[in-house]
């Protein structure tokens, strides 16, 4: 069956080459869906006819977003945690254990339903691919039934055994790296396709995050880092050295880390959840763009730094707190986040593509920065079927 979608007021394609700016802006246009594919795009006058057929009604249609950060396999929250620090307290990653004591108690099935719960709270709000992450089972046998549960729901699923070290670790790190590159790895690789490690300040210094790293891309994993986000550190030159798909939170950047950004293929992803919920300083979006760095938006979603969803939030807080524009935003968050999983079929309407679209009860996609909180989801499509 083939689906025509007509009267698309502002279609946001992504790719320069269908309308006007980088993001490929269409007016008065229309798309073709013929089963997970989009078959055509361009003006709605000129468009072929389908078996079924939806008028958009004027309104804003775009990719659907694309979360390439996410941390949903875990059970309990953080609720006192929060509380304590809009009190005062400041973040540090040692929370992450409370969260590692609540997921190791949980069932499969307990932890499969938060993840398909919070899967369809995004999907709800827009987004048609998501990465999923290990790294609150910190055990063998925990990390690897996260990765099974999450590759049951999702293609990008990441190894994250190097999240904080393992309570039964904690006076021996080292011996803790060496069962995440060993016996942890080999049980995790079969249902991963990245490996990422958190190379902070209370979690893995740049020497244990090069072993985790290396040990993952020889067991056919692909890169990506948690890299600088409470302080400067080794985490984003590391990343480009390795040629890691992503540096995730960049929020501590030294001017050589915004220049290997610059010149390599890593892209910088941005979580302004992460900042909103522990009042740290913003990543300076503009300070990369400028510079020339690819850049991506995701939600972060986990229970302790960051527990949204909403990728229309952190759009919203990206363009109020950050210094990207509107249009800047929209291609962060869709097209960015493709690029930032290395993926061309998502992130964008064009022949070929994935139908993973999103139609706005708006106008125009800056109302997605322009209303914030406002739930302008009107219509998801995932894979050419209509999901909300």
């Amino acid at each position: 069956m083939s689906l025509l979608i007509s009267n698309i007021g502002s279609l946001v394609t992504n790719d320069p080459a269908f309308g006007t700016g980088p993001l490929g802006l269409l007016a008065d246009a229309a798309v073709v869906v013929e089963g997970d594919r989009i078959a055509w795009v361009g003006e709605a006058a000129a468009a072929p006819a389908a078996d079924e057929s939806v008028d958009a009604g004027g309104r804003a249609l775009l990719p659907g977003f694309v979360d390439s950060h996410s941390h949903l396999v875990f059970a309990g929250d953080r609720t006192a945690e929060f509380n304590a620090r809009m009190s005062g307290q400041s973040y540090t990653a040692g929370g992450i254990r409370t969260t590692v004591a609540a997921t190791r108690a949980a069932s499969d099935a307990e932890l499969n339903a938060n993840l398909t719960r919070y899967l369809a709270e995004m999907l709800r709000q827009g987004t048609t691919t998501v990465e999923v992450k290990s790294g609150y089972g910190l055990s063998t046998a925990d990390e690897a039934r996260s990765l099974r549960i999450a590759s049951g729901h999702t293609a990008e699923t990441t190894y994250l055994g190097a999240h904080v070290v393992g309570p039964e670790y904690a006076d021996d790190p080292a011996g803790y790296v060496e069962l995440v590159t060993g016996e942890m790895l080999a049980a995790c690789a079969p249902h991963a396709r990245w490996v990422d490690v958190f190379c902070e300040r209370g979690a893995f210094d740049g020497d244990q995050a090069r072993a985790v790293l290396t040990a993952g891309i020889a067991a056919g994993l692909l890169p990506r880092v948690h890299a600088n986000q409470l302080t400067q550190g080794p985490g984003v030159r590391l990343a480009v050295e390795l040629g890691a798909a992503s540096a995730d939170h960049c929020t501590h950047l030294s001017d050589a880390d915004v220049a290997a950004l610059a010149d390599g293929d890593t892209v910088a992803t941005l979580l302004p959840g992460a900042e909103f919920s522990t009042r740290a300083p913003y990543p300076d979006a503009r300070r990369l763009l400028d510079a020339g760095a690819r850049v991506a938006l995701s939600t972060d979603c986990n229970p302790g730094s960051s527990f949204t969803s909403s990728m229309p939030f952190c759009l919203a807080v990206a363009v109020r707190e950050m210094g990207m524009t509107p249009d800047e935003a929209v291609h962060a968050a869709t097209a960015g986040g493709a690029l930032a999983l290395r993926r061309t079929d998502v992130g964008r309407v064009a022949p070929g593509a994935r139908a993973d679209l999103q139609l706005l009860d708006a106008p125009s996609h800056v109302h997605l920065a322009y209303r914030p909180g406002v739930p302008l989801t009107a219509a998801v499509w995932q894979g050419g079927v209509r999901r909300v």
